[in-house]
């Protein structure tokens, strides 16, 4: 039996109405970090805001510059244009520049109906960094005690960490059996991007669903790769690779690999949060060394078997593209060649795209 016919993945807005129908709210979270089971405990589904694709930008052009990243823009045209309505707060995580300038914006100048939650992260892994992370946190809960009318007790805290918890357990087993799993590139992305979404016990039935299914006995064919950068889209990204003969066999992807969170180790609620979004894999959003990421890359080139990687980057992505040159250099010095193609969240897969990858899946063959 296809795997498809056994994983109904609910849509976004389904998400949203049935999270809504049982007398929940609705955070609205810009990327990359923040703490899922905080929000869950105030009752708020955090829905992630990934531009979205191929919506018009020209709202924010009076607001943004036009170097800024489609993530930022698009989703800032996307809350004034009303798609952000549904939501009862908006999380800005202070990601990068632009995430922080839009913050910034929905502060002290747009200022949308939902309430602004903007979230600071450090950029280390000292003990100092997770002190401040964990006040962060701190500080977050009684902005949501406060537009909520909730005050969750440090047992419910812990409750919602470990429900998170077991879905990222979930999501790094799926990492481990995706050659096993009997999907293509693109239904295994639809399943691990569902995480964005869906509450943690959803998601956490459908991983078991794939999990449970019988794998096949040999890894799927195609040329072994890596896919680096922050989203893949459009995700018939997917379906291009395989039909260029290239099989995705982990990724470093800002939307994906960067987010499987090790569960914490603190019994206090607050600094156990804090320690998976610190411990996290390398992220060049969280200050992480170009060695630390290049040394993350080669591992996971190692386990999988991966003979190249794709760097498939949002375009004015200045945290990412200023790490590039020197990651390229430390992974072609270990054998492992590289392409970078950058694309706008608006674009579709041109020619020029496919004829690149295309190149470079053949001089991996």
């Amino acid at each position: 039996m296809d795997h498809r016919e056994l994983l109904t993945i609910p849509r976004r807005w389904e998400a949203i109405e049935a999270h809504q129908a049982r007398g929940g709210q609705i955070a609205a979270v810009f990327p990359i970090h923040y703490p899922r089971a905080l929000l869950r405990a105030f009752d708020l589904l955090p829905v992630e805001v990934w531009g979205p694709p191929t919506i018009d930008p020209g709202p924010a052009a009076t607001h943004v510059q036009p170097y800024i990243c489609s993530i930022v823009r698009n989703g800032l045209a996307f809350l004034l244009a009303g798609g952000l309505d549904v939501a009862d707060v908006i999380v800005v995580p202070h990601t990068c520049d632009s995430l922080q300038g839009l913050g910034s914006i929905l502060l002290d100048f747009v200022r949308p109906q939902s309430r602004v939650l903007p979230l600071y992260l450090p950029r280390g892994r000292r003990e100092s960094d997770l002190d401040f992370l964990t006040d962060e946190l701190r500080a977050a809960y009684r902005q949501l005690e406060s537009c909520t009318g909730r005050a969750p007790a440090p047992q419910e805290l812990l409750a919602a960490s470990h429900r998170e918890e077991a879905a990222d357990a979930r999501l790094a087993e799926l990492y481990l059996e995706r050659r096993h799993l009997g999907l293509s590139n693109l239904d295994f992305y639809r399943l691990i991007r569902s995480r964005e979404y869906l509450p943690a016990e959803r998601f956490t039935q459908l991983a078991d669903q794939a999990l449970a299914h019988p794998s096949l006995a040999d890894p799927r064919p195609g040329i072994p790769i890596l896919l680096s950068g922050i989203v893949p889209e459009p995700l018939t990204l997917m379906d291009a690779i395989a039909e260029l003969g290239g099989e995705v066999v982990g990724d470093d992807l800002a939307s994906g690999g960067r987010r499987l969170y090790p569960p914490g180790r603190s019994d206090e609620p607050f600094r156990r949060m804090a320690e998976r979004i610190i411990h996290a894999p390398p992220d060049p959003m969280r200050g992480s060394p170009i060695q630390d990421r290049a040394r993350h890359l080669l591992d996971l080139a190692d386990r999988t078997g991966a003979r190249g990687v794709i760097f498939y980057e949002v375009k004015f992505c200045e945290p990412e593209l200023f790490d590039l040159p020197l990651l390229q250099r430390e992974l072609q010095g270990a054998g492992i060649p590289s392409v970078i193609i950058e694309a706008d969240l608006n674009d579709s897969l041109s020619g020029q795209t496919l004829t690149r990858l295309g190149a470079f899946l053949e001089m991996l063959a």
